[in-house]
């Protein structure tokens, strides 16, 4: 007999050996008696899109921004109608999600006319704020960059004392984390500025659709917004005109040894591939390996070995002849092939008018869905990580510390005690505690964090929802009522997953397992991508399979909407294709009707 609900949050076993786990999240975050009748009797998941590996507190502080900023323009800023946003807790390590859903009609309709006038205002003038938001991004990014984490001097120069500035530099050091944290969250703000609105537009376009055909699959309604341009995928664009450089310039071999990064370096020195590289390579390749959520993840910047890898396979496609350019002209032409068949269905010049407007919004507002995840996710929170670890090192100066990255083990506020204790210390020229006293309590998390990423949370926790409304537990998770009672009927052993028919066609091949950065070098030809979930900076590899099934995410998941421009078969939210499928199995992904089988 299925279950009829999750285990309680407050039930759950936890992994041996993390007594005093609790102290490397703030309080307000975890799980707690004091709010029990609460958090038991509503649905959570996990976010394994964003965080499938445990946080250490530093880490955990995009989480708790993020989170809270995009709730706030749900609740306060924009009052979308039929939810308020999305709670959130840490359970030993790992972030659990809760859409809040308005269930009272009469308060969902008390919104509307704030929701319309709000909104309105940033769809009549998407362009002209949109072109404010990159100003907006870059002057912050500038400003995270400037930003001075550097040991504190021996003596103060002589300047501040002829200029009576009348402050000093551990005073000043004091000022620049809390502004460092201050820009942290801004940029979390100015992510859901507009994200939030591209996904209501989408919404109401596909409700209208839903509306007006009935029998319509989501996966026609995404068709409409295809064949878009967008800067996410400039990065992976910009490394198919270096591998032709490469090849134009004699330098194709180089690249056989992609890890080599001395030997090319040296080799491509003043040549036309270099300067191009010089050229792109700030801003597009600040790209994450991975989701830019941890601090280990690599960048495109500062481990070259990984695009010179890409590269490696682009040189090898055109050599052989192959066409690496995406199918752009195909797809749109399957786009407007959908939207002339749906709209000649139309009976009233009302209608069709009605949906030439929220079609042509939703095509304005759709490129911001992918674009904020290139210049938040990964440009600004590159430059925020280097900050970080220039931090680190200055505590590893100062002997608080014993290694670099030991600063993504504090919680973002005990580094206010720790450059006090600095600072005080330098002030009288006498010992800090902080040496003795962080040192043993750093060891102890990393144990416990071991621990944490040693063990497999639970997929959810709690009630089962009986509607979810929430926009982005929708559309990018994937998470509805029907998803989730699938969670709770799903089988081991099965031969047949159902999940978002996410980007049409059917195929058959070999499957890959990938679930982290590193293994993504070990896709062949031909093969069909099995992951958690996939991260932008993956894209070139997609010239190279088959096909695409993960485990969570929905119809406007970076997944669904890159195997849709790629023209790439995929089936995403299938909440466990990484359990039941294994590397080699043969399987077969009709990503039209949103099924993956195993054949053998």
């Amino acid at each position: 007999m299925a279950e009829s609900r999750f285990p309680s949050p407050f039930e759950v076993e936890a992994p041996d050996g993390i007594e005093g786990w609790e102290e490397l999240y703030p309080y307000s975050v975890v799980f707690s008696e004091e709010r029990r009748s609460y958090e038991d009797d509503r649905f959570w998941f996990w976010d394994s899109m964003h965080w499938g590996s445990a946080m250490t507190p530093w880490d955990s502080t995009f989480l708790e921004m993020a989170i809270a900023s995009l709730s706030q323009f749900n609740s306060r800023h924009y009052r979308i109608p039929p939810a308020d946003g999305i709670d959130f807790r840490v359970l030993y390590g790992y972030p659990y999600f809760s859409p809040v859903t308005i269930e009272d009609g009469s308060r969902i309709e008390s919104r509307v006319p704030d929701f319309v006038e709000r909104a309105g205002h940033y769809f009549a003038n998407w362009d002209q704020l949109y072109d404010n938001w990159l100003g907006k991004i870059r002057a912050t990014i500038d400003e995270i960059t400037a930003i001075n984490l550097t040991p504190l001097p021996e003596m103060e120069d002589l300047e501040v004392i002829t200029s009576g500035l009348g402050t000093g530099t551990g005073h000043h050091l004091q000022v620049e984390y809390r502004r460092f944290k201050d820009l942290c969250l801004q940029v979390w703000q100015y992510h859901f500025e507009f994200l939030n609105l591209g996904y209501a537009a989408y919404l109401d376009f596909f409700g209208f659709c839903k509306q007006a055909w009935p029998s319509i699959p989501d996966l026609g309604i995404a068709k409409m917004v295809a064949g878009v341009e967008v800067d996410l995928f400039r990065p992976n664009e910009e490394l198919k005109v270096l591998a032709r450089k490469a090849i134009d310039g004699g330098l194709a071999r180089v690249f056989d040894t992609p890890n080599d990064v001395a030997a090319i370096r040296a080799a491509v020195a003043e040549t036309d591939f270099e300067a191009h590289w010089n050229d792109v390579s700030d801003p597009w390749f600040n790209f994450s390996s991975g989701t830019g959520f941890y601090h280990y993840d690599k960048t495109w910047c500062d481990y070259p070995e990984i695009p010179y890898a890409f590269i490696k396979d682009y040189i090898a496609k055109i050599e052989a002849g192959e066409d690496i350019t995406r199918p752009i002209d195909a797809i749109r032409a399957e786009r407007d092939r959908v939207v002339e068949e749906y709209g000649d269905l139309l009976q009233t010049d009302e209608d069709r008018q009605a949906f030439q407007e929220k079609l042509g919004l939703a095509r304005v507002v759709f490129p911001y869905v992918e674009n904020h995840n290139f210049y938040i996710e990964h440009w600004t929170m590159s430059v925020i990580w280097r900050k970080l670890r220039e931090l680190g090192q200055m505590l590893l100066k100062e002997d608080i510390t014993t290694a670099e990255d030991d600063v993504f083990y504090f919680r973002r506020d005990e580094i206010d005690e720790v450059l006090w204790d600095i600072y005080s210390g330098w002030a009288v020229n006498a010992p800090t505690r902080g040496p003795g006293y962080w040192p043993p309590r750093i060891a102890r998390r990393r144990e416990i964090v071991d621990r944490f990423r040693a063990w497999q949370p639970p997929k959810a926790l709690g009630e089962p929802p009986d509607v979810v409304t929430e926009p982005f537990t929708i559309m990018l998770w994937g998470i509805t009522s029907d998803s989730v009672q699938g969670w709770l009927g799903a089988e081991e052993g099965a031969d047949e997953l159902t999940g978002m028919a996410a980007s049409p066609g059917i195929v058959e091949g070999p499957a890959r397992l990938v679930f982290n950065p590193e293994d993504i070098g070990d896709i062949a030809d031909g093969e069909i991508l099995v992951s958690p979930i996939t991260a932008p900076s993956w894209a070139p590899v997609f010239p190279k399979i088959q096909a695409c099934v993960t485990d969570i995410g929905g119809m406007m998941s970076h997944a669904a909407i890159v195997c849709r421009e790629y023209g790439i078969p995929a089936v995403t939210g299938t909440g466990f294709g990484t359990r039941e499928i294994k590397t080699g199995d043969l399987i077969r992904v009709d990503g039209s009707a949103g099924t993956v089988t195993k054949l053998e």
